[in-house]
């Protein structure tokens, strides 16, 4: 990864799941990192791992929708130097009521994860790399953005909408590589979440995940992760704007 290698990023949803293996493998390839999650001491466990690599990395527990988190974890990454961007991984998943079961601090928990930390992220993010003349901006996306699935609504209603916004960065700060990435059906505590849900849609749901599980249709979080990577190795620019899906490059 000669391109990244030695540049600084900021990837949120670091304490587990893919983006606990993303951060191990972005540091693996020289990458200096910024970890943003909101449980602190796992976090600091992903942090120390990056740091076995000889990069430098730190990391900042709190919600990523919040500005003042949002600001803190660019600012961080701008001071360690060569700031290059960020990769959004965090996200929520609420499963099994059905949509009009979500209370509004539940609804609102999902959006914040997915769609208010990524406008936070930009806001804080964009004015440095625009300054720079150059960055990436990767943002998880997901194939519920485009399909209706019972337990799920507010989720696929979120993702949806932080694609979208992956679109418009691209359009209005075409200096940025701004990728939507979506990393395929990976084997994390969202899945199991779904495998285990409550709620109105809930059989539905589980129906759906467990199947994918019982099919051995998961990828474990280290293949995505590696994915990924492999992805930004190559030429990211070439999906300026639009999806890059893991079971499709």
């Amino acid at each position: 990864m000669t391109s990244l290698r030695n540049k600084t990023l900021v990837l949120t949803g670091a304490s587990a799941g893919i983006g606990a293996a993303l951060a191990e493998e972005l540091a693996r390839a020289g990458v200096n990192l910024v970890l943003g999650a909101r449980t602190e001491s796992r976090l600091t466990e992903v942090r120390n791992r990056c740091r076995a690599h000889k990069v430098r990395a730190e990391c900042l527990a709190g919600d990523v929708s919040s500005s003042n988190v949002a600001q803190e974890l660019v600012q961080t990454a701008f001071e360690l130097g060569d700031f290059h961007g960020f990769i959004h991984a965090a996200g929520v998943l609420a499963p099994g009521p059905s949509v009009w079961e979500l209370n509004k601090t539940r609804f609102q928990e999902v959006f914040d994860a997915s769609v208010i930390g990524a406008h936070q992220l930009m806001r804080h993010a964009v004015p440095l790399l625009l300054k720079r003349g150059s960055g990436l901006a990767v943002f998880f996306g997901s194939g519920a953005a485009d399909r209706v699935q019972p337990g799920i609504g507010t989720y696929c209603a979120a993702k949806a909408a932080e694609e979208h916004l992956a679109r418009q960065l691209a359009e209005e700060a075409p200096k940025i590589t701004s990728v939507i990435w979506r990393p395929g059906v990976v084997e994390t505590d969202m899945q199991r979440e779904a495998r285990q849900a409550e709620g109105g849609e809930a059989q539905r749901l589980r129906a759906v995940f467990t199947k994918w599980k019982r099919d051995g249709l998961l990828l474990t979080p280290q293949q995505s992760a590696r994915g990924l990577v492999d992805f930004l190795k190559g030429d990211p620019r070439t999906y300026h704007g639009k999806i890059a899906d893991i079971r499709e490059i």
